[in-house]
């Protein structure tokens, strides 16, 4: 769910908009709370969402009944400023009362707090720090707090005014478009208030996101999508690339213009379609690459220079690698239980509110992937970029189910690696080498690698998978 819906609840008359917010689900970016919250509770919550990327909290609401405010009206003024006397430092969080009616129609109030992205990382007075994870508030242990604290120090690029982008050189129909989403009257005025804008100066979200030409400004802030014959690259002469397209302009014109492309290059496998009968379908589902490309252009590192988001389609996989690493809070060896963390807020609430990308990222492209029966997606960080691999190899989970735990990491990754040196391997599996040769001849044994090279001490030796 985006904030549009909370805004368009908000709007309706005082009967309608208490049943409409409670109607909502909590997520990301909306919560609920009782008039009763104590105020150093509240603070916890408003310093969850200023730590992840922001959101609403309305007060007034609890076990689905409308309570509103006014039984409680000598402690809002403590509750309005919970985020000034219990953060550190204070939180951002305007509020305003909504007018609405309790069930058996008495008119009351509902206390609305909308709580801005932080630049830095915010706690309470004990020095607990907190994240906003799906519809839940989670204390950070002192090592996620260290690792928070490196990411927010990113988080503040995408703020920056860039001097020479003026708010008259906004694409004027992508932005009506979206100040008609989010019912904004005035498309100005919301680019000031979202952060966007900074009085007539685009900021670094606001540019990539409006800007007519912000490649302008931002030369590597654009998508390239190409289309290889075969399984490999190649170099040279034998170079096997066919397509190379350079996809521009703001990026939700890059996300629509991306679709298309990839949709079109994408090669086709065949599978079962129904009634038992076998026929062509895409490699790779749509779901499942659509959410890696815009996964990219939300969070890819925008501060980088020299590069750019890569979208790699081959006959057998599509490989995306986006400039900047995954933030320190995620662990790359458990993507699944991967905590939300938005690089660039600002540009993922946009995204969101223009239903581009899903609150459940990662863990969508796993869904998708299984429920084609396809492997797991493959995540391979560098120093500088982060490249997902979906495979359109049918995966066998019966088999994987029975082998261990280094077996079916090490299968999966020559899935979407194709191939992998022994050093590589005991680097994913944080083994010596000796280890890592052990396990791979007994996969080998087993019928479930190859070893391909010249001599035992061959540098350009490589395991992979035996053909089907």
């Amino acid at each position: 769910m985006s904030t549009v819906q909370v805004a368009q609840a908000l709007k309706l008359p005082p009967d309608e908009v208490g049943p409409a917010l409670i109607a909502l689900p909590e997520d990301q970016w909306f919560d609920r709370k009782s008039a009763r919250i104590a105020p150093r509770e509240l603070a916890n919550v408003l310093i969850g969402f200023a730590n992840a990327e922001g959101g609403v909290v309305v007060i007034g609401l609890a076990d689905g009944t409308v309570e509103g405010t006014a039984a409680r009206r000598a402690q809002l003024n403590d509750l309005q400023q919970a985020s000034v006397e219990f953060s550190v430092p204070p939180v951002r969080a305007v509020g305003r009362r909504v007018p609405c009616r309790l069930p058996g129609g008495a008119r009351d109030e509902l206390l609305v707090l909308e709580v801005g992205p932080g630049t830095e990382v915010h706690a309470n007075r004990r020095d607990e720090a907190y994240l906003r994870i799906g519809d839940q508030n989670h204390r950070l242990t002192f090592a996620q707090r260290q690792e928070l604290v490196f990411d927010k120090q990113q988080t503040g690029y995408e703020s920056r005014p860039v001097e020479a982008a003026r708010v008259d050189q906004v694409d004027s129909i992508l932005l009506d478009q979206y100040a008609d989403a989010v019912d904004a009257p005035d498309p100005i005025r919301l680019l000031r208030a979202r952060g966007l804008a900074v009085e007539d100066t685009l900021t670094v979200a606001g540019c990539l996101l409006f800007a007519e030409n912000p490649q302008r400004f931002f030369p590597e802030a654009h998508v390239r999508v190409l289309r290889y014959r075969g399984r490999e690259r190649g170099t040279g002469t034998r170079q096997q690339l066919v397509r190379d397209l350079r996809i521009e302009g703001p990026i939700p014109r890059q996300l629509i213009d991306a679709q298309a492309a990839i949709a079109e290059m994408e090669p086709v496998r065949r599978a079962l379609v129904g009634g038992g009968r076998f026929g062509p379908v895409p490699l790779v589902p749509r779901d499942a690459w659509l959410e890696g490309v815009v996964n990219a252009a939300i969070h890819r590192s925008y501060s980088i220079g020299g590069d750019h988001i890569r979208v790699e389609i081959f006959d057998d996989r599509i490989e995306i690698a986006s400039p900047g690493r995954f933030p320190g809070i995620v662990d790359l060896a458990e993507p699944l239980g991967a905590p939300r963390f938005a690089r660039n807020p600002r540009v993922a609430r946009v995204c969101a509110d223009l239903h581009f990308g899903q609150e459940l990222g990662i863990r969508r492209i796993y869904r998708e992937m299984r429920d084609a029966g396809l492997g797991d997606p493959g995540y391979r960080q560098t120093a500088e970029s982060v490249r997902l691999v979906l495979s359109g190899e049918p995966v066998d989970r019966g088999l994987d189910a029975r082998l261990s735990e280094s077996a079916r990491i090490t299968v999966g990754a020559l899935r979407t690696a194709g191939r992998l040196s022994t050093g590589e391997v005991a680097e994913l599996l944080d083994v010596t080498p000796p280890t890592a040769l052990k396990r791979l001849r007994a996969l080998r044994s087993a019928g479930l690698v190859e070893w391909v090279g010249k001599a035992s001490r061959d540098p350009r030796a490589y395991w992979t998978l035996p053909p089907t």
